[in-house]
């Protein structure tokens, strides 16, 4: 018999909405997925994170950090003069033109960590980003910056949202997306290591701009040409009105849900022996998925 590959699927966006968060547990108590990311600034988060204690250990639960939706935690007058977060447009611009605050940004991580630990009860297993903000030059800084001063040195890992560009070109859905992000991503790797975290190697799951494109295919091509250590990362959840108000592409969360559920997936995966792990190989022992 074959040995099993190890990957993370992750299920970004915990706590943007109750019904984004309803569908992430139902997928957790299925053995759907293997990790999730939360957003804390949200308000969603608090309502939500209790019913997240029980998979503690059974998938990795980290930190979403978020610099482009709703409010921060505290007054940003640099980055949310307005009060609101801009949208990633606007932040890759003054990133891109070194007008963003490392000092203002490093505080905003902090306080969304301690929200993340205040409900939660313990750290964060991983960080990574929303619309992957978090390997952004000025962002990058702040956070190696926020974590050491924590004490999370060693502790978490850090998602790379970049692969190889072999693995991106054979992909047939969204390679644009993914040569972007590589492009924006270029150095974070090597720089996270250098500062004592670990990283995975190998990224996909991008979602496609083609709204047409089923979910069954998308996965299909997630899962193929996997790095060393890969994570694939999804967008799962129920469509909920406060959902509609944040994020214009709202059907593809509940098309996604319906397709992590369904035999279909755990065909796809025992097909291509990959087991669901918490983090990155050979980090943690792979968690099985229940049929």
């Amino acid at each position: 018999m074959s040995p099993q590959r190890q990957v993370v699927l992750c299920a970004d966006d915990f706590g943007l909405t109750d019904g984004v968060s309803r569908g992430i547990l139902d997928l957790a108590e299925r053995g759907r997925l293997s990790a999730t990311g939360a957003m804390t600034n949200m308000p969603a988060w608090r309502r939500a994170a209790p019913e997240l204690r029980p998979f503690m250990g059974r998938i990795g639960i980290g930190l979403h950090l978020n610099l482009t939706v709703g409010v921060p935690i505290q007054p940003m007058p640099h980055l949310a003069p307005g009060g609101n977060f801009p949208p990633l447009g606007a932040l890759l611009s003054s990133s891109l033109r070194g007008r963003l605050s490392v000092d203002e940004i490093r505080e905003e991580i902090h306080r969304q960590i301690v929200a993340f630990e205040a409900v939660h009860g313990a750290a964060p297993d991983f960080v990574d980003g929303h619309q992957h903000v978090h390997v952004l030059p000025p962002v990058r800084q702040a956070l190696f910056s926020a974590l050491t001063e924590r004490g999370y040195t060693g502790r978490v890992w850090l998602r790379d949202p970049s692969d190889r560009m072999t693995s991106i070109l054979r992909r047939p859905v969204s390679r644009g997306k993914a040569l972007i992000v590589k492009a924006l991503a270029r150095g974070f790797r090597e720089q996270a290591r250098a500062a004592g975290f670990r990283t995975n190697e190998g990224f996909s799951g991008f979602s496609p701009l083609d709204m047409t494109v089923p979910a069954r295919r998308v996965f299909a091509t997630s899962f193929t040409n996997l790095g060393p250590t890969p994570v694939v990362m999804c967008h799962p959840g129920y469509a909920d009105d406060e959902l509609r108000d944040l994020d214009p592409a709202v059907e593809s969360r509940p098309e996604e849900l319906a397709y992590l559920q369904s035999d279909a997936f755990a065909e796809l995966l025992a097909e291509r022996g990959i087991t669901l792990s918490a983090a990155p190989a050979p980090m943690v022992q792979a968690q099985p998925v229940s049929e």
